[in-house]
């Protein structure tokens, strides 16, 4: 096992069933999954999560060559899937994205809206100020703008799933350098809970995940300090795992999570509770 593998290890395995994540079950089956970022980390993760469910899952993501690995790995995990090349911060790809999912598969039934970017760490003083619009175009302003498309879509049909990927950085920030990033976070708890409020009574349910310290390329490029320190740091004394956060998307999308409305579902390890 590799040292950044071990980060994310739990000490000893109390589960049962290794290979549950691998059967495909179908409580998701035939409806229509859209994951920003779906090619790479988290997004990825919940997009095997919701294939091997038997959703149809629609990735989009900047980058076609990711994308083609991600839908490599879908189809070997059994999924129907689809990539969309789309930069979210651009509001005409937003609109092409979403009126080609509705137009080739005719709904929407659940959006996680996970792409998301991280500033490099530095200082308020020391920071270029030119990333402040990436930042917040990436994690904001796409999402406000793909909710719209996402409600408006959802309550024609009369209900709709949407979750949207936060951080603990959103609600709280112990670690300096990273200003702008968790700015954009508790901004985007902020529309969520407002836009959960405002569509629960045509029948769009949204909610929010708020990943801890997860072993992904952003946190692992995010320079806070030494990871080993990051884990021992956490009361599970380890990191988790992008599929952890997947279990919890794909939890607030079904069923079982009918009541949650307006919810920021930490997890994170214990991170908040420390």
């Amino acid at each position: 096992m590799n040292e950044v593998a071990s980060l994310a290890q739990p000490k000893a395995r109390q589960r049962r069933g290794e290979g549950v994540a691998e059967l495909v079950r179908q409580e998701f089956k035939d409806q229509v999954v859209l994951v920003t970022g779906g090619a790479t980390g988290i997004g990825l993760a919940a997009a095997l999560a919701f294939g091997r469910r038997g959703a149809t899952v629609v990735i989009a993501g900047r980058r076609r060559r990711e994308g083609e690995k991600a839908l490599a790995a879908l189809t070997a995990a059994g999924a129907t899937c689809r990539f969309i090349a789309a930069d979210v911060t651009a509001a005409a790809a937003l609109d092409t994205m979403h009126k080609t999912i509705l137009d080739e598969y005719g709904r929407l039934d659940i959006a996680f809206n996970n792409a998301g970017f991280q500033e490099p760490r530095a200082s308020i003083v020391e920071q270029d100020a030119t990333l402040y619009d990436r930042v917040f175009d990436t994690n904001v302003r796409s999402i406000y703008l793909s909710l719209q498309h996402q409600i408006r879509a959802m309550a024609k049909q009369g209900k709709g799933v949407i979750i949207v990927n936060a951080s603990v950085s959103g609600l709280r920030n112990p670690n300096p350098g990273l200003a702008l990033y968790s700015a954009s976070k508790a901004a985007l708890i902020s529309i969520t809970r407002s836009a959960a409020m405002e569509s629960a009574e045509v029948g769009v349910r949204i909610n929010a995940v708020a990943p801890g310290r997860i072993v992904t390329d952003m946190m692992l490029g995010s320079k806070i300090m030494d990871m080993s320190a990051v884990a021992a740091g956490l009361p599970l004394r380890r990191m988790g795992r992008p599929e952890e956060i997947a279990e919890a998307v794909v939890w607030l999308a079904s069923d079982a999570a009918s009541f949650v409305v307006g919810h920021v579902l930490c997890v994170d390890g214990g991170f908040m509770a420390i």
